[in-house]
């Protein structure tokens, strides 16, 4: 596949829209699928380009990039798009497991869940979770070294049951979906000098029990905010930890305080 392009996989110009996208994929996943093509390579082959088509084309970030390499490499953007993705990682986002569930429902054909280990190997695992008024679902993977990966995208749940969704896919897959860490926010409070003239700021970070050394750029205002990226929470599942705001505060010297509190008692 090293000058395929994802747009003549699909039959499909630039300017299609994610409902034309899907339009064109839905025809062919009917057209390749297994079920209708058994003992057929040729055919499997190209159901999986068709795949991969697709879940880069109906992503949009995924779509933006291959079209900005498509215009700078023509040929070549293929090999060049492909460089940066892994497998998980293509699919990442993707509602491919939705089309292959709709043709299982009007034709009886395998579901996704059938169709994708088939295709891409005993490491991909899903799991289903039915309630009344109540689904989760997903994709978890075992990568190299047995380290488990996962594609929280496909989980699929609302409002009170986000934290449920988790919970099942731990105890079923035994590790958590990737979670970022939250942010931090605090204030840090200067004298008018080292706002003026800036420096290193020894400060503590409670939440972590973490001594840091704050560099304050020269001349900061009362207000503005010091972001110290990655210091906040840590993340879950392989999430990245949140950042670490800090607000700055300027204390009033004490003299400029009693001058203030004289003219207030003046004033009334």
């Amino acid at each position: 596949m090293s000058h395929t392009d994802y747009y003549q996989l699909l039959g499909v110009d630039k300017t299609a829209d994610p409902k034309q996208l899907k339009e064109a994929y839905r025809k062919l996943a009917f057209e390749y699928h297994p079920d209708r093509n058994q003992g057929n390579l040729q055919a499997s082959e190209k159901m999986k380009q068709v795949n991969e088509a697709y879940a880069v084309l109906s992503d949009p970030s995924k779509k933006r990039e291959y079209d900005m390499l498509r215009e700078q490499y023509g040929s070549s953007a293929y090999s060049k798009f492909r460089s940066n993705y892994s497998e998980q990682d293509i699919f990442s986002g993707s509602d491919i497991h939705h089309v292959f569930e709709e043709m299982a429902k009007a034709f009886g054909f395998r579901g996704f869940d059938d169709i994708f280990k088939e295709f891409y190997g005993k490491d991909y695992q899903t799991f289903q979770f039915k309630r009344p008024g109540f689904f989760a679902g997903g994709i978890f993977f075992t990568g190299p070294f047995g380290k488990p990966r996962s594609d929280p995208s496909l989980l699929s749940s609302s409002g009170k049951f986000g934290k449920l969704s988790s919970f099942l896919l731990k105890q079923i897959s035994g590790f958590e979906l990737q979670k970022n860490g939250k942010d931090i926010h605090d204030v840090v409070r200067l004298t008018p000098i080292q706002a003026q003239e800036g420096g290193p700021y020894a400060y503590f970070l409670r939440k972590k029990s973490k001594k840091l050394v704050v560099k304050i750029p020269p001349g900061i205002r009362e207000g503005q905010r010091i972001r110290l990226t990655g210091m906040g929470e840590a993340g879950k599942g392989g999430g990245k930890p949140g950042d670490l705001f800090l607000k700055v505060q300027i204390k009033t010297p004490l003299l400029k305080k009693i001058k203030k509190s004289i003219a207030d008692l003046r004033n009334r």
